[in-house]
């Protein structure tokens, strides 16, 4: 069957989703833009959505495959109007950017995967980022699901489990531009690898406990410790703060600490992340 013959739609809010703003905010670095759909992998399956309207074509992907996978992944059951009327009522300053970037959702990527990545991404940029991890599931990723059919041909592997990285030396990781956190990767790597952190303790344990876990590996900062339990972990709870959400917590939002800790942290931060990035001169320090 040909690649186009295997897909499933799903009815879905424009208002409330858009799958460009959400597949590019940030939260992930797998996914890329090809003729109007974006083109990705995750969970060991490559996939392309596409959003026309009031509705979202998952090319790639059947029902069972949307309600195992992809429907969790999206986040497409949580309620995001009711979201943005709880955080803008805790700081109503938050009522433009809410607005703004209304159809990002937060994705619920693997554990491990969210954890990698931002170990990685760590005072570095977007196409570095990216670039690292291409190498690392060309290199050590098992084939994808539908990887004959991919744009790109990092995408054609799936992200490589902490078992193979943690057998990679660390010259390799610096060969592919990890540069000093290639230290870091090798240590995380083996430390998950030989199960000394407890994935599932970790989506369900008091979150303080859960930074504390995190933390405790090398390289992994509370910047990189608030990402991963946000973006891969569930844990909505969390507020990273990085360049851009501390400038505006010095300007826009000065003195507004009330989102910080409070019940959807998390989706609040990725609306003001969201219009700070695209609109920085109204978040520049008087």
């Amino acid at each position: 069957m040909a690649f186009n013959d295997c897909w499933y739609y799903i009815i879905a809010d424009s208002r409330n989703f858009s799958v460009p703003a959400t597949l590019t905010s940030g939260q992930c670095f797998r996914w890329s833009e090809f003729d109007g759909r974006l083109c990705g992998t995750a969970f060991g399956r490559y996939v392309e959505i596409e959003q026309k309207d009031d509705g979202l074509t998952i090319y790639g992907a059947d029902r069972n495959e949307y309600e195992k996978i992809w429907r969790g992944y999206l986040d497409m059951d949580r309620d995001y109007e009711e979201i943005r009327r709880i955080v803008t009522e805790i700081e109503p300053r938050l009522a433009d950017s809410a607005e703004y970037a209304a159809g990002v959702h937060i994705l619920s990527q693997e554990p491990w995967e969210a954890l990698c990545s931002f170990v990685i991404s760590q005072n570095n940029n977007i196409p570095r980022i990216r670039g690292i991890i291409s190498k690392l599931c060309l290199n050590y990723g098992e084939p994808a699901v539908n990887a004959e059919f991919a744009r790109e041909e990092s995408a054609g592997y799936a992200f490589p489990t902490a078992q193979a990285l943690a057998t990679v030396p660390e010259e390799t990781f610096k060969k592919f531009g990890c540069g000093y956190r290639a230290s870091y990767l090798t240590d995380v790597s083996r430390r998950v690898a030989n199960g000394e952190i407890d994935f599932e303790y970790i989506k369900k344990a008091p979150i303080n406990e859960a930074r504390k876990l995190l933390l405790s590996l090398r390289g992994v900062g509370p910047k990189v410790a608030e990402c991963a339990l946000l973006y891969g972990f569930g844990r909505l709870e969390c507020f990273p703060v990085d360049v851009w959400i501390r400038r505006a917590l010095e300007s826009e939002f000065t003195g507004g600490t009330d989102l910080i800790g409070s019940r959807y942290a998390g989706v609040a931060q990725q609306y003001i992340f969201e219009y700070i990035r695209r609109n920085p001169d109204k978040f520049i320090k008087k």
